[in-house]
């Protein structure tokens, strides 16, 4: 095996007719072949623990190419990219939402993918809220369900949601359809828990799941029922990562025809490949740095992380400007607030109330707040009289681009500066939820995290992190306000734009003073493409971060 003399393509046809092969995935010898396959290798940075979409937050690819959302974020912003339903509309009391679904559509079982399944998948969630095993842990979850007064099917093509309150969730909403016939005897318990999915799944995405080796790949065929006709493609593998480096790499070999989560080293020097087409997209990722504001179980090594003081002052000893030179080469916003630049009606840039980089200043902040270094040995002291040493927890988290660990030496180059001695902790993907998971599941007990999170340009998920419903999943600081949750509620029932802007900008605020994050950046998705095999790859986003495009059009050069 030392002088694997396989093709590319030659692997990936022994890796589609099964696992044996699967030793093929991790060789650095196979050479760049021709194309006559027409199976797509690309890779990202993901951990995905299971196919299961109700109990895990981490497989949002591969599950995006087989399942659609019913309307979801590239519908509303691409006309040629459509989910479950073709078209929807909004009565004029704002509360009922009418969609029509794809006539004649069918899973890739052959079965009829019906209005009824989306009903179906609704309801399921829906009866779950209030259980003991509530559908609250993945990403099909019971989040904006509350505010649902009724869901039905009229007919096999009509769906309706009615609303208590006028509000965008039922488009915003990215909720995948499944099949009824499949799901409908799975209970909740299993459904947020041990049911695992596998494969092949059954959805009415182009591509279909049909193998997936935890920590490795996934193997997806051509959906033969797909609405538009099956796809011109063979198949498709992707490539599981922890790192950058392998994808790049593959990129360059051309064991890879597209990758993401590239750093922007590796980016420049793709740029430089005549065979290689680059691209960069603003997305809705936010890296930020977070405190454990727990109290009891679960709290960090001092109650000074449960202080706002304490946080806002940290927040002048961190500079936004600098992590995007330096860290990121510029391919990232600085961080602001919840809303990312890419969410054009909720950004802010919050001139008035924004901090500067100033250590001197957060010196005095600390000072002021009561946490002094009193025997001058160049450590401060809690107000308990203990000296500062946190450990600050980082990693990649699934599906998020990585953060360069330049980010975080800065961050805590930084803190050491003003006397908060700082140790860093690199954790993988599922070692990092389970120490930000509820004291009630093992997790807590850590001080700082440098995390990220891909929200969607909607209100409610843009304000996510505040929320006390999502504490240790979307709200990893474990922080609570009565008033952002009073705000985001108001957001959840509130349909006028300008009304949820005001509302938006109220919760953004709010969170920016308590400071229980730090936003540190806006990342730039950096991704790259070969041009040699396959064509119908996007301009702007080369690949959608939102939906299965282009997969659903690619074909072979």
């Amino acid at each position: 095996m030392d002088k694997c003399t396989l093709s590319r393509r030659a692997a990936m046809k022994a890796i589609l007719a099964g696992s044996a092969a699967t030793w093929i995935m991790r060789s650095t010898a196979f050479a760049a072949s021709s194309c006559d396959d027409h199976i797509v290798r690309f890779a990202g940075i993901v951990a995905p623990d299971t196919m299961n979409p109700f109990a895990t937050w981490g497989a949002f690819w591969p599950t995006v190419f087989t399942y659609d959302f019913l309307v979801g974020v590239d519908a509303q912003r691409h006309p040629d990219r459509k989910g479950f339903a073709k078209e929807w509309s909004v009565a004029d009391d704002n509360l009922t939402w009418t969609f029509k679904i794809w006539p004649g559509m069918k899973w890739s079982d052959g079965q009829p993918a019906t209005a009824r399944d989306a009903a179906f998948t609704y309801n399921y969630l829906r009866g779950s809220i209030g259980k003991p095993d509530e559908l609250n842990v993945g990403w099909n979850n019971t989040n904006g369900l509350e505010n649902v007064e009724s869901i039905k099917a009229v007919d096999d093509e009509t769906f309706q949601i009615v609303t208590r309150a006028p509000t965008r969730w039922p488009i915003d909403n990215y909720i995948m359809m499944v099949p009824e016939h499949i799901w409908k005897d799975v209970s909740y318990a299993d459904a947020r828990g041990t049911f695992q999915n596998k494969p092949p799944l059954v959805g009415t995405g182009p591509m279909i799941v049909a193998e997936f080796q935890q920590g490795q790949f996934a193997r997806l065929t051509p959906n033969p029922y797909f609405r538009t006709g099956q796809p011109g493609l063979a198949g498709l593998i992707f490539h599981i990562f922890d790192t950058a480096d392998p994808i790049a790499q593959g990129l360059k070999s051309g064991s890879l025809d597209y990758g993401v989560s590239l750093t922007a080293a590796q980016w420049a020097d793709l740029s430089k490949d005549p065979d290689i087409v680059v691209g960069e997209s603003r997305v809705e990722q936010r890296n930020f740095l977070a405190f454990n504001t727990l109290s009891g179980d679960g709290a960090g090594s001092t109650k000074a992380l449960q202080d706002p003081a304490f946080r806002d002052a940290i927040g002048y000893a961190i500079d936004q400007k600098t992590i995007v030179d330096r860290a990121f080469r510029g391919h990232a916003d600085p961080g602001v607030g919840l809303a990312m630049p890419v969410a054009l009606d909720y950004y802010s840039e919050l001139a008035d109330i924004r901090r500067h980089f100033d250590l001197a200043e957060a010196g005095r902040r600390l000072d002021a707040a009561g946490y002094r270094d009193t025997n001058g040995d160049g450590v401060r002291e809690d107000k308990e009289g203990n000296r500062f040493q946190l450990e600050l927890i980082t990693g990649t988290v699934s599906g998020t681009l990585e953060i360069p660990i330049a980010a975080v030496q800065l961050v805590a180059g930084w803190l050491g500066q003003i006397g908060i001695p700082v140790s860093v902790t690199q954790l993988d993907s599922g070692a990092l939820g389970a120490r930000t998971a509820v004291p009630t599941n093992s997790g807590g007990r850590w001080d700082l995290a440098i995390v990220a999170d891909w929200a969607s340009p909607s209100p409610h998920s843009l304000l996510r992190l505040g929320s006390i419903n999502l504490i240790g999943s979307g709200n990893i600081a474990y922080w609570k306000n009565e008033n952002f949750d009073a705000l985001l509620s108001e957001v959840d029932v509130t349909a006028d734009l300008k009304k949820t802007q005001e509302l938006v900008d109220q919760a953004s605020r709010l969170i920016y003073t308590e400071a229980p994050y730090i936003l540190l950046c806006y990342p730039f998705v950096l991704e790259a493409r070969r041009k040699d095999c396959f064509e119908g790859w996007g301009k702007h986003d080369i690949m959608s971060q939102w939906s299965y495009f282009p997969f659903d059009r690619l074909r072979p050069v």
